[in-house]
């Protein structure tokens, strides 16, 4: 069955979780802010360098539901994690008083939404963030759709034991931006989430065949193919479908189902070695020949390129986050940036980086390095007293490398980021748009 291939794909038992199919990433962190049972345990912990629509979805639905929640910040330049403040959000004591003998109990305090690694800028967090969680009392749910494929067989689940998982297989089935996504719910625990809101929550979705062939005169099916779930294929193979309980549907019994997954063949046939490698030697070589590029003959030494976050690390994610300058220093839009490599054929991004904390020493590059504009938000205080949070970003160009990117790739990124380096480049390209009759759009 293909519910049994993507388990053992992602490395995960079916002894210890029970896997549901999901439309995308965001249909499953909503179908949690909507069942968890934020009355009771009223925090909510997220750590998120940048702004992410699914867990924006997961923060509108919990405050919903009257939780607290609390981001953690990250310093600035590397963009680690600031260990200090995670530790006291999560060790803030919650006790509960034992009516028979005054003993005080730790009782649950909310949900601790992890991601293994940042989608933007490539940062990679320590696993261990979830054993001081679940010592403090938090449900842990780990967002593991920043992770590539094989790159599950690295995580240890057994050690750790999440709550809950979510995974996607964008870049892995087909070509659908968002990707149907999934979220694993762990056996031991199922009372956590709230049955009847989860069995009625929408989002879930169907898989059945959508390219049955080689039927014999009896009827009976001889072989099935779900090839690499292409925009196509997955539209007319997924169904919607509000009842959790018949999320998957098995083959009839009389029925032999051959079901062909050649993404997930061609990653199990390459392995997690050569994949790993592979990605983290162009990621690499990405960051190192972009951070090279400087503007000739300028006044002073201005770099074109700007990478946020981790540089050249052997550890570090596949993502890469970066603006481009003009020879006078000033940041060139990212969208503009994306849009013209949409005209070129590249595949590039567009991300806003949030929650990053200036220590004394880096305190001057805040105003240069921080949008001008800026978000507002009401934010509540333990006491539940609201007041008015200025929200900050920086917005980005963002790159992504799956496990079948290869050389041409990433230089064809290189060789358009250098073309920058014209100080008429962007005007050239305004003018020849112009030219051809077409519309100019600002954003």
């Amino acid at each position: 069955m293909l519910k049994r291939r993507i388990m053992r794909y992602l490395n995960v038992s079916e002894d210890d979780y029970s896997i549901y199919f999901t439309t995308n990433q965001t249909s499953a962190f909503k179908i949690v802010g909507d069942s968890y049972p934020f009355k009771s345990n009223k925090k909510l912990i997220t750590v998120y360098d940048h702004e992410n629509e699914a867990v924006e979805a997961l923060i509108e639905s919990s405050k919903g539901r009257k939780a607290r929640v609390s981001t953690a910040e990250f310093k600035w330049p590397k963009l680690k994690i600031h260990c200090k403040k995670l530790e006291e959000m999560l060790s803030q004591s919650r006790n509960n008083n034992n009516n028979n003998g005054g003993i005080k109990t730790k009782m649950n305090k909310g949900l601790f939404v992890f991601p293994v690694q940042s989608k933007v800028s490539g940062a990679k967090y320590s696993y261990q963030w979830m054993n001081v969680a679940r010592e403090n009392g938090w449900h842990i749910l780990l967002d593991c759709t920043s992770l590539g494929p094989k790159d599950m067989d690295t995580l240890g689940l057994s050690l750790f034991q999440p709550d809950f998982l979510i995974c996607t297989f964008y870049k892995v089935f087909g070509y659908d931006p968002s990707g149907f996504a999934c979220l694993l719910v762990k056996k031991s625990d199922p009372s956590v989430l709230d049955q009847s809101c989860f069995s009625s929550a929408r989002g879930f979705v169907t898989l059945i065949d959508c390219s049955r062939e080689g039927e014999n005169p009896d009827g009976r099916i001889l072989g099935c193919q779900s090839e690499s779930f292409q925009n196509e294929a997955l539209s007319d193979s997924v169904q919607q479908n509000g009842n959790c309980d018949s999320v998957l549907q098995g083959d009839a019994q009389n029925e032999e189902c051959y079901i062909e997954c050649k993404a997930l063949d061609h990653a199990d046939s390459l392995g997690l070695v050569l994949i790993g490698m592979r990605i983290r030697c162009l990621v690499n070589w990405l960051a190192n020949a972009l951070l090279a590029l400087n503007h000739p003959r300028s006044d002073k030494d201005v770099q074109l390129v700007q990478v946020y976050g981790p540089r050249v690390r052997f550890d570090r994610g596949p993502a890469l986050a970066f603006n481009v300058f003009d020879w006078k220093g000033e940041k060139i839009d990212p969208l503009l940036v994306q849009k013209l490599g949409d005209r070129s054929n590249i595949s590039l991004g567009y991300g806003c980086l949030k929650h990053v904390w200036f220590s004394e020493r880096y305190e001057s590059e805040k105003n240069n390095v921080m949008d001008k504009k800026s978000k507002k938000e009401q934010v509540k205080n333990d006491k539940g007293k609201k007041s008015v949070k200025i929200l900050k970003e920086i917005s980005v160009v963002t790159i992504n490398l799956g496990f079948l990117t290869n050389f041409e790739d990433v230089y064809r990124v290189w060789e358009f980021i250098a073309k920058f380096l014209d100080a008429d480049f962007v005007e050239k390209e305004r003018w020849r748009y112009i030219a051809l009759n077409q519309k100019t759009i600002h954003i």
